[in-house]
């Protein structure tokens, strides 16, 4: 597998995740405030990481969404996304993106190091919404990725 194939192969399975993370909160009418706002984050941070290497305007990266209008984003951010990946070819992803953070910071990134950063920051945040549902004696989805890989929830390219 290629590297564009394999960042291909971990954002199916980050959106997956995703989705699944929405679902139990969805379902789990123990899931705090905290649960629903860091989803948004994370679904936000996706989007704000995606202007970036485009070089467009940061988005909001703690915005007040229903769960309905974060799924909404999660839907679009896959698609805007996949269009950049196919977009790009080996040596894309090496090239340097130059940013301003939120706190208008000026920084340059490898592309790839972008993405991985967000497939990794998505994760790290899934874990704590995981954590809060557990300790508040609710039941998190299983995320794992080689669970959803086993199960052929993550496309193979």
């Amino acid at each position: 597998m290629n590297l564009l194939a394999h960042f291909q192969h971990l954002l199916n399975y980050d959106d997956w995740a995703n989705r699944e993370v929405i679902a139990s909160l969805r379902s789990n009418e123990r899931a705090s405030h905290f649960a629903f706002r860091v989803m948004s984050h994370i679904i936000a941070t996706e989007r704000v990481w995606l202007a970036r290497l485009q070089q467009r305007p940061n988005p909001a990266v703690w915005p007040e969404w229903t769960l309905d209008e974060t799924d909404q984003q999660r839907a679009e951010n896959a698609g805007q996304w996949q269009q950049f990946m196919d977009s790009l070819n080996e040596r894309s992803l090496e090239r340097e993106v130059e940013y301003r953070n939120t706190k208008g910071e000026l920084f340059r990134s490898a592309a790839q190091d972008i993405v991985t950063h967000t497939i990794m920051h998505s994760a790290y945040h899934r874990g704590q919404i995981a954590s809060d549902l557990r300790s508040s004696g609710g039941t998190p989805s299983y995320t794992d990725f080689i669970h959803a890989v086993r199960q052929g929830f993550v496309d193979e390219e």
